[in-house]
């Protein structure tokens, strides 16, 4: 036999002896597997004889809970079987909603969410599903305009939900509000409607409040939130999906969102970005995404009569409460809802419907009113109130009560009350105007918009057929009102937002591609105020010191005199100072009692001037026993609320003080020196 010839017999041979022990190899582990089997359907039979017999199941059991758990998790993601992201239908995903098991949490859906979920699928929105889907899946952008009582804010998130799978890649989708109310009373109705625990799989980021999670996949948050997050994440690549809401506000903030969303885009193809409006000004925002698709659902409101008053009022607050009154004496049961401009002018409003309706139902047999006041620094547990039920009446056969909601403007779209049937509009709103020759920003009361008059109005619409008593004369309506509110980014000192913009890597101002750009005036006052402050070099580049301060979530000058005082050893006291600048006044001057408010002031003030005072009154209100603390405002015309609120404020500054202690460090050395 020839070397070739042998050397194929070896090899032959060579692969019969593999073979061979493969089959071996396989036998034994068959055999394995079979013996496995044996050993799990044995197990399972006495543990399911154990059952029978009246011992505690499985599922109870925390030492067999894990028997269960593989087969649990396989029938949740079953739900989501067939599911491709970003290609979901609207059938696949309704078919995965009425399923067994919540494909987010692998847990059984309750009764609850089944009753929420029957609720849902009335909503506008729900009718154009497969409409919205498609529109995502062929574009990048879309622009959604839904009226008011559409759903939008609470459904279209949950649509992404189940279209782009965030979990699957560990990522979440945002949905930003304009307002602090707004995305923790959202989070919560959605936590619910999804059947999740608040701050896991669904959460909210506010100002001093983070209710999330490493399992959070969508997450409600302020637009101004979402621009920090941006600093240290430039591609926010965290987010597979962001949510524009209530974009028609044109916020700061929600107007420097946009322009970035169009540069990220450029980056990030994979990234889905949504904007809504509540109002029908679709083509602006449609123009400046490029021709984005513009999707409109209706809102869900019936019939609203308008009133106009003949003549125009001499004073509008007081005009205001004589309404409400007329209304609960001559008009059909339904709650009110009462527009007006500040915490200041709704707390003395509430006070006063309070003690004439106490005078009319010692007279008459009306029912009784509940009146809540609604306003952004109002507390959390507070601005839940309004969705309280409306009070029973006070006898049997009683006339029923009604709840008397007194608001800002941040009821018009942010939120939305059922049950309230008719409102009162007096036509104005406290709005931000900057004047750069003087560079002094205030806050006044100007007529609203015809748009938020409309808005306004609709909010009577919900339940049934209602009516909008406006507090103007129809002709000041359609020939004094402009149409929109100006944005506030045309009305604002943009010391803060040139800052931002700087540090997120934007250095051409000029071209940055803003929806209104502002005056050329007022973008020159900011960078001379930067670099005034030392944020900016002489080029127009952000130095060491305008990194730090745009950590701050403050006014420039606030942070320039923050990361200054290590410097001069006061570190504490400005800590104080500047959480006192940035929340509501600290002292209170009750129009019955302003004397005796005066002099509990005066107890406090200090020869060098109102910031020294403002940290006298926090030194002793720290010296407060925390037991006691409300009564000693009380006492001394000071605001709880306020002071608590700083509180909160101080805390955050000295958090980012002591993350910023490294760079911070050579002005200690300095000091020192």
């Amino acid at each position: 036999m020839d070397d070739k010839n042998f050397h194929a017999v070896e090899v032959t041979d060579q692969r019969m002896d593999n073979k061979k022990r493969n089959a071996e190899s396989a036998v034994e582990v068959t055999d394995q597997r079979n013996n496995e089997t044996d050993q799990t359907n044995s197990t399972h039979e006495h543990l399911n004889k154990r059952q029978r017999i009246g011992e505690t199941p499985i599922e109870e059991n925390p030492y067999l809970a894990h028997l269960n758990k593989p087969a649990r998790l396989n029938q949740a993601n079953s739900a989501l079987d067939g599911f491709i992201p970003g290609k979901t239908t609207a059938t696949q995903a309704r078919r995965a909603e009425e399923g067994i098991y919540n494909p987010f949490n692998s847990k059984k859906f309750s009764q609850k969410y089944r009753d929420i979920l029957a609720i849902r699928r009335k909503l506008p929105v729900h009718a154009q599903r497969q409409e919205f889907l498609d529109l995502v899946h062929s574009s990048q952008f879309v622009v959604f305009v839904g009226e008011t009582g559409s759903g939008k804010t609470t459904q279209i998130p949950q649509f992404l939900c189940y279209d782009v799978l965030p979990h699957l890649k560990k990522k979440q989708i945002a949905c930003t509000q304009p307002r602090r109310v707004a995305a923790m009373s959202v989070a919560q109705r959605v936590s619910d409607e999804m059947d999740v625990k608040l701050g896991e799989e669904v959460g909210y980021n506010i100002r001093f409040e983070d209710c999330s999670s490493p399992k959070t996949i969508l997450k409600y948050l302020t637009d101004g939130m979402l621009l920090r997050e941006a600093m240290n994440d430039p591609k926010l690549e965290k987010y597979s999906a962001i949510i524009l809401d209530e974009a028609h506000e044109r916020t700061l903030a929600t107007d420097i969102l946009m322009g970035l969303m169009k540069q990220i885009a450029k980056v990030r193809p994979d990234l889905k970005v949504i904007v809504m409006s509540a109002t029908l000004d679709a083509e602006k925002f449609q123009k400046y995404f490029n021709d984005a698709p513009v999707l409109t659902v209706p809102g869900r409101t019936f019939p609203v009569e308008i009133f106009y008053t003949p003549e125009p009022e001499r004073d509008y607050l007081e005009a205001a409460i004589r309404t409400v009154m007329q209304i609960h004496a001559c008009e059909d049961p339904g709650d009110i809802l009462l527009f007006l401009t500040g915490e200041e002018e709704i707390e003395g409003a509430c006070q006063k419907i309070k003690v004439e309706s106490e005078e009319l139902l010692s007279q008459t047999e009306l029912g009784p009113l509940k009146i809540l006041p609604l306003y952004s620094s109002l507390p959390p547990p507070q601005q839940q109130r309004i969705f309280e039920d409306a009070p029973p009446p006070r006898t049997k056969d009683g006339k029923p009560g009604r709840k008397v909601i007194v608001s800002t403007n941040i009821a018009e779209t942010s939120l939305t009350i059922d049950g309230i049937v008719y409102v009162v509009d007096p036509g104005f709103s406290k709005q931000k105007v900057y004047n750069p020759r003087i560079r002094v920003e205030s806050l006044l009361v100007s007529p609203i918009s015809k748009a938020s008059a409309q808005q306004r109005a609709g909010r009577a619409g919900r339940t049934r057929a209602g009516k909008c008593f406006r507090l103007y004369t129809e002709r000041a309506f359609l020939k004094e009102l402009q149409e929109q509110t100006h944005p506030e980014i045309l009305r604002s000192n943009l010391g803060s937002v040139v800052l931002q913009l700087k540090k997120l890597g934007i250095d051409d101002l000029v071209h940055f591609d803003f929806m209104d750009p502002p005056a050329p005036e007022t973008l020159m006052r900011a960078l001379e105020l930067l670099n005034y402050l030392g944020a900016l070099d002489d080029e127009g580049n952000l130095t060491g010191d305008g990194h730090l301060m745009a950590e701050f979530p403050l006014d420039p000058q606030l942070s320039k005199m923050l990361i200054e005082s290590p410097k001069y050893r006061c570190s504490n006291e400005i800590l104080s100072i500047a959480a006192l600048l940035s929340v509501p006044n600290i002292f209170v001057r009750p129009n019955d009692m302003k004397k005796q408010a005066e002099e509990a002031k005066a107890k406090f003030a200090h020869d060098e001037g109102d910031h020294l005072t403002l940290l006298n009154v926090y030194h002793a209100y720290k010296s407060e026993s925390r037991d006691r603390d409300a009564d000693w405002c009380y006492d001394n015309f000071l605001s709880i609320r306020s002071l608590k609120s700083a509180d909160n404020v101080r805390q955050q500054l000295k958090r980012i003080m002591e993350r910023c202690d490294e760079e911070l460090h050579i002005w200690r050395n300095r000091a020192i020196i």
